[in-house]
């Protein structure tokens, strides 16, 4: 089986999928003129400044930071501990610059479709926003363009994200943690996660919200405090690691200890793989939570994308990366959260497997609430919103939300399924949906270097106002038809 999987993510996870992630990511980036560099003050500014912000200045039913909260409580996840980890234990050290490479241009990536998402989303009645990639699929490319095949894409879209919700790493990544740490049953720590997750989830949107915005800033500061201080204790391993990453980006690795060795195609698959499943660039997810901003022009909750992959893979996935190699614990053998684990614990004792296993709860936990927005945006737009057949999705959606996560550490359990098969599945489920949205962002780009345009204009100042610029629809324009499938 392992070996079936293996075959089917080298297939879905090859040069296509590089030329799309990579290739649309490095199109932005030329296209806009480089703009997430040129303008990252600019952005990192306009975030901190709305940080403390109840409220924007448009429609929708989060502020800025908590839908923010809710996409960053989606994307730091568990990718972010045992995701690095299994990078490196299968593709080496050098996995993590290509991890960098993907963050690098999905800053831009990121700030397209969560523009876009903004743009064609809907509202209804009572004010509240919906959007995404079926949302721009079905306006955009179908509505506006006149292109076919939006529906069959969107179904895609949409049994791909929904088959995560089936084959979720949070549940199972956090009660390995749990059980590892304190001794306790798999299982009984996946039973316990799932009864707490009732309390968040049935709140709907607005709770997951409030809650993503108190926990998020924590656990960041929590967990990356911890890696800091552990990346100062052993300076000395510093370049030496940093040697590693950028050596065997271009080299083959050969094995050392536990480590198996990898080839540079390998050190490819994983750091791409590992870094759109952890910022979520080009993915489709972060999107349906941005779209809920209450925030009156897309590109400035665009650039809330670009800060939540900078945070995401620039700072948490590297302070992950280097205290993995700098210990040396990937010469283990180990994966996933276990690698994680065993790397904070050779460096602080005990203490550095608890701030860990904190670390993987809090953020598989935060990522199970944020999906749920996501989850609920698939079902709203697919089912027709208000149909009794939607409402009755909605009902099976929150109330039998934790039992998939809670069902697959049981099956796993019970047959003995290793983790990196688990994370072969994990996969699997990723790459269907990135196909389908970055297929769909392609002829949608004009729009967004046209928003991008008005932004430069209107908010910049670095280009002249003129007639054309100030009859550009920011939003959808009321009263388009709205089909659904």
């Amino acid at each position: 089986m392992e070996e079936l999987l293996d075959l089917l993510v080298g297939w879905l996870w090859g040069p296509a999928m590089l030329v799309l992630v990579l290739g649309l990511g490095a199109y932005l980036t030329v296209k806009s003129g480089f703009w997430q560099f040129r303008f990252f003050g600019h952005s990192v500014k306009y975030v901190w400044s709305n940080l403390v912000r109840d409220k924007g200045e448009g429609k929708g039913i989060l502020s800025s930071f908590e839908a923010f909260s809710v996409a960053t409580a989606g994307a730091i996840g568990v990718g972010n501990i045992g995701g690095v980890a299994s990078a490196i234990a299968i593709g080496g050290p050098g996995a993590i610059f290509w991890m960098w490479v993907t963050a690098l241009v999905g800053f831009m990536t990121k700030m397209t479709e969560v523009a876009l998402a903004v743009h064609y989303r809907s509202e209804k009645e009572n004010g509240d926003t919906y959007g995404g990639p079926t949302y721009y699929l079905d306006k955009g490319w179908s509505g506006q363009l006149g292109l076919p095949f939006w529906k069959p894409m969107a179904v895609i879209f949409g049994i791909g994200i929904l088959s995560s919700w089936v084959l979720t790493m949070q549940t199972f990544t956090v009660s390995e943690s749990i059980a590892a740490t304190f001794g306790v049953s798999q299982v009984a720590a996946a039973t316990g996660v799932g009864i707490f997750m009732y309390f968040v989830v049935l709140g709907g949107i607005p709770r997951i919200g409030r809650f993503a915005s108190y926990v998020v800033p924590f656990m960041a500061a929590f967990y990356l405090l911890a890696g800091i201080i552990i990346i100062i204790m052993n300076i000395a391993e510093l370049m030496p690691a940093l040697g590693l990453i950028f050596g065997h980006a271009f080299q083959p690795m050969a094995p050392v200890g536990g480590f198996a060795g990898a080839a540079v195609a390998m050190a490819i698959r994983m750091g791409v793989a590992r870094g759109v499943y952890s910022n979520e660039a080009g993915w489709g997810s972060a999107p349906m939570a941005h779209a809920t901003a209450n925030v009156d022009h897309p590109i400035k909750q665009g650039m809330w994308g670009i800060f939540e992959v900078f945070i995401d893979s620039i700072i948490v996935c590297t302070i992950t990366a280097l205290v993995i190699i700098m210990s040396g614990a990937f010469e283990s053998g180990e994966a996933g959260a276990t690698l994680t684990l065993l790397a904070f614990e050779m460096e602080i004792g005990y203490w550095g497997v608890v701030i860990v296993t904190v670390g993987v709860v809090l953020f598989g936990f935060t990522t199970l609430t944020g999906w749920y927005a996501y989850y609920e945006t698939i079902l709203r737009h697919g089912f027709g919103d208000e149909s009794a057949f939607a409402k009755f999705m909605l009902n099976v959606l929150k109330y039998g939300y934790p039992i998939p996560g809670w069902a697959l550490v049981v099956y796993t359990q019970a047959v003995g399924m290793p983790t990196g098969t688990v994370w072969l599945i994990a996969d699997i489920t990723v790459a269907i949906p990135v196909y389908i949205n970055l297929i769909a962002l392609i002829p949608l780009c004009p729009k967004f270097f046209e928003l991008l345009k008005h932004y430069n204009a209107t908010e910049l100042g670095i280009l002249p106002v003129t007639d054309e610029i100030q009859k550009t629809n920011i939003f959808w324009e009321e009263g388009q038809s709205f089909k659904s499938y």
